[in-house]
């Protein structure tokens, strides 16, 4: 009877610490999550960079825009995750990069992660040098607050999210603030010079 006893105090504490063990688990992933933050326009093309010359020497920007990551505490000027499409002329090819602060879904994974390399023609697209990147999209961000006028105070919880590109119209590239979570349903859209850090245009 005494050894029947032992077994079930035993079996009883197994028990216990597997439980113990699965409920810290998941508390264990939420305060991670909560310890996050998300990472300026900048400073994540920049590591995606990086890891991209190790495919092409040569690689130069082609756009690059934010991911909303809800899971992330917002922070106005970043963004939880990013996406960059580098190209590279001498290989006539052109391959897309992800940043996240976290795991997530959409094959979203923490750190730097490359795609497939795709087939690049060149002529119809306008890629860049890194370095024409001087401003960050938190500065970015403040210059475009400025022009945002009322629709920022009408829509203050409003995703802000932010894409780079090269356009004819400019000399160098631009940020594109955007109040929503795309430009082609966003009301209001600010273009910012990335280089210089000056009000281009105002685009709803």
């Amino acid at each position: 009877m005494e050894w029947i006893m032992k077994k079930l105090f035993l079996s009883s504490c197994g028990l216990m610490m597997i439980l113990a063990g699965c409920s810290e688990e998941p508390n264990s992933a939420a305060k991670k999550i909560a310890s996050v933050r998300p990472i300026s326009g900048q400073s994540a093309l920049y590591r995606m960079y990086q890891v991209a010359r190790s495919w092409a020497p040569d690689a130069t920007v082609l756009k690059m825009n934010s991911i909303h990551l809800t899971e992330v505490p917002v922070e106005r000027g970043k963004a939880g995750a990013w996406q960059v499409m580098f190209t590279s002329a001498a290989m006539s090819a052109a391959r897309s990069y992800t940043y996240s602060v976290i795991e997530s879904e959409g094959n979203l994974h923490e750190g730097v992660f490359p795609g497939p390399q795709e087939s690049w023609s060149g002529p119809a697209d306008k890629p860049f040098l890194i370095a024409t990147v001087k401003v960050d999209t938190d500065t970015a961000y403040k210059t475009a607050l400025q022009e945002a006028g009322d629709y920022n105070k009408k829509n203050p919880q409003e995703t802000i999210s932010f894409g780079l590109e090269k356009q004819d119209r400019f000399p160098n590239p631009v940020w594109r603030v955007i109040w929503g979570e795309s430009a082609g349903t966003s009301g209001l859209s600010i273009l910012v010079d990335a280089f210089t850090g000056t009000y281009l245009q105002t685009l709803h």
